[in-house]
Order: C-alpha cells, then sequence, then structure tokens
C-alpha cells in the first residue's frame, strides 16, 4: 500500500529515478489507514524540484486510487514545511510543460478523492503556501508562517494562490499578504479561517494524525462523497451548490438497496450507544 517514492517507475510514467527518498510516502502507524506524505530536504527548507514535484504528484494520484487509504496527511521533515521551488531549477520548473496535470502536485491533491491534512511547521512560502491552500484542513505549530512571495521576485501565480486565498481570507487581506510580500503567523492564519488548528510544534504532526484518524473511522464512501460536494459546491454560488447537493444526495440514495438502508439502521443503533471520540 505505501512506499517511498524512491527509484521505481509509476505506471503512468510520473515517478522520477533521481528524487532519492525525498518524498517519502508511509502509513501514520503500522496497519493504519491514514498515510504521511513528508517533503524530506531538511537542509533546503523542503525547497522542491522538478523531480520531486513529479514525484509528490505521483504519490497523491495513487494515494486518491487506494481503497486501503482513508485520508493523508502531508508533512515537511525539520524547521520548514515547504520553502517553495528550489530556484537553481527555476527555468526547469517554470518552463516545464505546466499544463500536464498527472505531474503537477497540486493539480493531483486537488483530485484527490481522500481527505488532505496539511501539518505545517515553520515557513510555508509560495509554492509551499500553494500546497499548503491545496489541503483540505489545515493544522499549524506554533511557528508556522506563510508567506506569498511571488511579487518580491517576480514570480508570477500558478498553483491558484491567487485565486484561493481571497476565497478563505477576503479579498483586501489577500491582497495585502500577496502585495506585500507579509507573513501570516499561525495565530493570524487561525483568525483568519486559514488553518483549523494550532499547536505546538512537536505536535503538529500528531494533531494531523488526529484528524486523519478520526476522519478514517467514518464511513469511507460517504467522506469521499461529502468532501468532493464540499469542494465542488464552493466554486458555485449558494442556488447552484445547494442544487447540486440534492442532485448527488438523490442518486445516492437511489443507488442504494434495501440491504444497505437495513445495514445503515443496524449501524446508526449500534453506534448511539457508544461516545463518540475527541479530536
Amino acid at each position: 500500500m505505501f512506499a517511498r517514492e524512491k527509484k521505481e517507475s509509476d505506471p503512468m510514467g510520473a515517478a522520477s529515478p533521481d528524487t532519492g527518498d525525498l518524498i517519502l510516502v508511509e502509513p501514520a502507524r503500522p496497519g493504519s489507514p491514514v498515510a504521511v506524505v513528508t517533503i524530506n530536504r531538511p537542509a533546503a527548507l523542503n525547497a522542491l524540484t522538478r523531480p520531486m514535484m513529479v514525484s509528490l504528484a505521483a504519490a497523491f494520484r495513487r494515494l486518491g486510487a487506494d481503497d486501503a487509504v482513508a485520508a493523508v496527511v502531508l508533512a515537511g521533515r525539520g524547521r520548514a514545511f515547504c520553502s517553495g521551488v528550489d530556484l537553481t531549477a527555476a527555468e526547469e520548473v517554470f518552463k516545464g510543460d505546466v499544463k500536464d496535470v498527472a505531474t503537477d502536485p497540486v493539480a493531483q491533491m486537488e483530485l484527490c478523492r481522500k481527505p488532505i491534512v496539511g501539518a505545517v511547521a515553520g515557513f510555508a512560502v509560495t509554492a509551499g503556501f500553494e500546497i499548503a491552500l491545496a489541503c483540505d484542513i489545515l493544522v499549524a505549530g506554533r511557528s508556522a508562517k506563510f508567506l506569498d512571495t511571488h511579487a518580491k521576485f517576480g514570480i508570477f501565480p500558478s498553483w491558484g494562490l491567487s485565486q484561493k486565498l481571497s476565497r478563505i481570507i477576503g479579498p483586501n487581506r489577500a491582497r495585502e499578504v500577496s502585495l506585500t510580500c507579509m507573513p501570516v503567523t499561525a495565530e493570524m492564519a487561525e483568525r483568519w479561517g486559514l488553518v483549523n488548528h494550532v499547536v505546538d510544534d512537536t505536535e503538529v504532526l500528531n494533531k494531523a494524525i488526529q484528524v486523519a484518524e478520526a476522519i478514517a473511522r467514518n464511513n469511507r464512501n460517504l467522506v469521499v462523497l461529502y468532501k468532493s460536494v464540499i469542494n465542488d459546491g464552493f466554486q458555485l454560488d449558494l442556488k447552484h451548490a445547494q442544487a447540486l447537493e440534492k442532485e448527488r444526495g438523490h442518486k445516492y440514495y437511489s443507488g442504494m438497496t434495501k440491504e444497505q438502508f437495513a445495514n445503515m439502521q443496524k449501524f446508526i443503533q449500534g453506534r448511539s450507544s457508544k461516545p463518540s471520540p475527541k479530536l
């Protein structure tokens, strides 16, 4: 189920032979349905090279299709979550095939059917900020700082930051963050609704896994469908989003057999007597 993005070949040709152990994929603990993807280049503050980006995209594509995986945690090793693109390889990255969805990590995160919990400790800068925004839920350490430095270095955003951030924190705040290149601290990010939880740095990964495991305890099929309707509906106005929910709800119930309805009732009756686990 889980493997390191090492020297293996991807069936779609997306894995790279020279990423080494820079992208790791492993279970949260033995037998866990939660996968932990780690950007593992701490000496360079987890700056991304083109092979790392291709490998990261391959990991999310594979995990999204793996029925044994219920949720994914994305983390960075060391003092940063991800400091962005390695600018020594900027031309290779920015002039590459940007339309190749199969090798685009953010596109693959957005296509991933499983919920993604970001564990952000330290810096999430520019491309790292965009990767954080591609997560469904964010847990931040108290040291976390989100920075958009596109305007500082003359880099045009292409992973959605210019559009997503304003929808999360509001256009005025987003303009200030992006045009001044000001850092957003963990406390600011929590106050503005950018992150879900702020914890001590030493607890970031544990908290993210805890959230992911809470997701994994639920009906996996419904979790996948629920994530999809939330994310797809967010792209629409309220009227059309509500219509989308009704349409998918009708399709879901129409496809259920009498046996499935009976099993649902038994499950609900069995769960009603058990206390709910706390996050």
